[in-house]
């Protein structure tokens, strides 16, 4: 039965070089291909679940799921509120 979290080992690399490698190429990506702002969480999404699944937790599948949603999930939130505290700045 999957009654159990799993273990995930995790290390200080996963957040200093995963995320921003994240945002970076998202980034990139949006001013090179002029991706419109639908795309950007499908395309964190999509590169996270690789590079989580295929370099950082390449033995553990459970891991490497989890940790490609919060890698994305880390990598967007810091674009859309970065975005937002702009705008906000802007309107005052």
């Amino acid at each position: 039965m999957l009654t159990e979290f799993p273990v995930i080992h995790t290390n200080i690399w996963d957040a200093v070089w995963a995320v921003p490698v994240v945002l970076v190429v998202v980034l990139l990506a949006t001013w090179i291909f002029r991706l419109p702002p639908s795309w950007l969480s499908t395309l964190a999404t999509t590169l996270a679940l690789g590079l989580s699944v295929f370099i950082s937790h390449p033995g553990n599948l459970s891991a490497g799921i989890f940790m490609g949603f919060f890698y994305s999930g880390a990598a967007m939130g810091t674009i859309y509120s970065v975005k937002q505290s702009f705008r906000a700045y802007r309107q005052n």
